[in-house]
């Protein structure tokens, strides 16, 4: 069934790579995630695509800062990266442009942002998790230290949140946070948070059991869980991974999040 899929996300579209949520941008992200090996040369026209949109973009004088802090929509630049790395272009220097980039555009408070008014001083769930989950699986796959280091920055802000907390009141920051989906595209929820503690082998960290808590209320007991979609008739996804309980990519992702924590717990396999 997902090699099915897989090879009709294969079929790259000649539109704009970001055309929500059809374009050769979402689609090598749901590739990658698949984890069906797919030859380079039937990868490379839509790598082609993806880095001939991004790459000029990453130009100094293309960034746009307010009182000195860059203002992106890093998650794009993180599904990118998140996808090269996982498709085996870790080591192509097209990533590693995307990579340095990502690393200059990273806020002091561990995260990214593209809020472009002048009092938005917090970095952004929805833009920052995503592009460290991709540094954390690009430093995986290369050793490199620095993204490392951002990555770990980034899950610290979170872990401060308990993933999804106000650290004033408590409560849940946004009600769809609590909620599982997949594809994410650019969206936040305490899956996506859990698969960059997971990047990072900290999934033992006793701040993200709120997030695990859940996960296990999504869980049937059968191997599935519930979740939505970001997906509507105007907006549709390239492919279908099912709806609620019998979404392929969100049952795979899940499951392994619950078997990371196992195996990360004492007396876990």
């Amino acid at each position: 069934m997902k090699e099915e899929l897989v090879e009709r996300l294969l079929d790259f579209p000649s539109g704009h790579p970001y055309a929500k949520w059809t374009g050769t941008h979402w689609r090598l992200v749901e590739i990658a995630d698949s984890g069906i090996p797919v030859p380079r040369a039937r990868l490379e026209p839509g790598v082609a695509s993806e880095c001939a949109w991004l790459l000029p973009g990453l130009a100094g004088d293309r960034v746009l800062r307010v009182a000195g802090l860059p203002l992106r929509h890093a998650s794009i630049e993180g599904n990118a990266v998140h996808a090269l790395t996982r498709l085996g272009y870790a080591g192509d220097e097209r990533t590693r442009q995307l990579v340095d980039a990502l690393l200059e555009w990273q806020w002091p408070d561990g995260g990214w942002n593209c809020d472009r008014h002048h009092a938005a001083r917090r970095s952004s769930f929805h833009e920052s998790t995503i592009p460290a989950l991709a540094l954390a699986e690009y430093a995986t796959a290369t050793g490199d230290v620095c993204a490392r280091r951002a990555a770990e920055r980034t899950a610290e802000l979170l872990l401060e949140h308990r993933l999804f907390r106000s650290r004033a009141t408590g409560a849940p920051i946004h009600p769809s946070w609590t909620v599982l989906h997949y594809p994410s595209y650019w969206h936040y929820d305490v899956l996506i948070g859990l698969r960059l503690l997971a990047a990072l082998g900290r999934l033992d960290d006793p701040r993200a059991n709120d997030a695990f808590a859940v996960v296990e209320h999504a869980h049937d007991g059968r191997g599935r869980f519930s979740g939505r979609t970001w997906a509507s008739s105007r907006q549709p996804h390239a492919v279908d991974w099912g709806r609620g309980r019998d979404n392929l990519g969100l049952n795979g992702l899940a499951a392994a999040i619950l078997a990371g924590r196992e195996r990360s717990s004492p007396g876990g396999l």
